[in-house]
């Protein structure tokens, strides 16, 4: 199970010069190739090819895209001292439609707040 979710704010911890220590939101996560998509960080010159719209717009040309980077050079933002943080699970008591349910809580490590 991945730590890092969909909406997450990421620091980067390991990679390119010029993008680490940046701060982000993840955009997508690829659980099956270990991977996330951190808006603004590593981003790469895509060329498309030309093609038409329905209108009759020209499209394509050179994009620039974030590409995926390895979840292990990411971290957790810790929502009270804005560093990054480990990330730790405590289980809880949530009580649905008169239910009694055990739900896993993300907790960070440094402050011990539910991220």
């Amino acid at each position: 199970m991945a730590k890092i979710k969909k909406g997450d704010l990421v620091v980067v911890i390991s990679g390119s010069r010029k993008d680490r220590g940046k701060q982000g939101r993840v955009l997508e996560v690829l659980t099956d190739r270990d991977r996330v998509i951190v808006e603004g960080i590593h981003r790469v010159t895509k060329h498309v090819k030309v093609g038409q719209s329905q209108r009759g717009s020209r499209t394509g040309g050179i994009e620039t895209v974030e590409a995926p980077i390895h979840i292990s050079n990411v971290m957790l933002v810790d929502p009270e001292t804005k560093r990054g943080t480990r990330v730790g699970y405590r289980t809880e008591q949530v009580e649905r439609d008169g239910r009694t349910r055990t739900a896993r809580v993300r907790v960070a490590k440094r402050s011990g707040k539910d991220i």
